[in-house]
């Protein structure tokens, strides 16, 4: 059998890593995140309409460091997913795809949805803090 002469298909070993790709793979991974997240909403809704007994067991693993962590997670996601979803919406006018553009939007979806998070997370501690 004769080898080819044609070069590999290209592959991470080749490309130099960029914030372009981490995001790209980031916004697809926040996709997967916020489905797999959906099922603690939807076992919360689902214990609420059972009983109070239900909802006392999902109410304590919520109110765990995993289930707050879990929660934070999901909300990082929900809101990286958000900035970054309007992202793309403005790409697909066919603007901001210059180099310099392209890093600052990305940069701009990393603060805007750290930021976001810590947002309301810290409205959501205010109001625990009043009830």
């Amino acid at each position: 059998m004769q080898t080819s002469e044609r070069p590999l298909s290209p592959h991470l070993q080749i490309y130099r890593w960029q914030l372009t790709m981490t995001l790209s793979i980031a916004h697809r991974a926040t996709g997967i995140a916020l489905s797999v997240g959906t099922l603690l909403l939807v076992w919360w809704l689902v214990a609420a309409a059972t009983g109070p007994e239900a909802y006392r067991v999902v109410q304590e693993f919520l109110g765990s460091w995993l289930g707050i962590l879990l929660l934070i997670g999901w909300s990082l996601s929900l809101f990286y997913h958000l900035c970054a979803g309007i992202r793309h919406l403005v790409w697909d006018t066919g603007h901001g795809f210059d180099i310099k553009t392209v890093y600052q939007s990305g940069w701009t979806v990393v603060v805007a949805s750290i930021g976001l998070t810590i947002l309301a997370w810290g409205a959501a501690l205010v109001q625990m803090g009043r009830g």
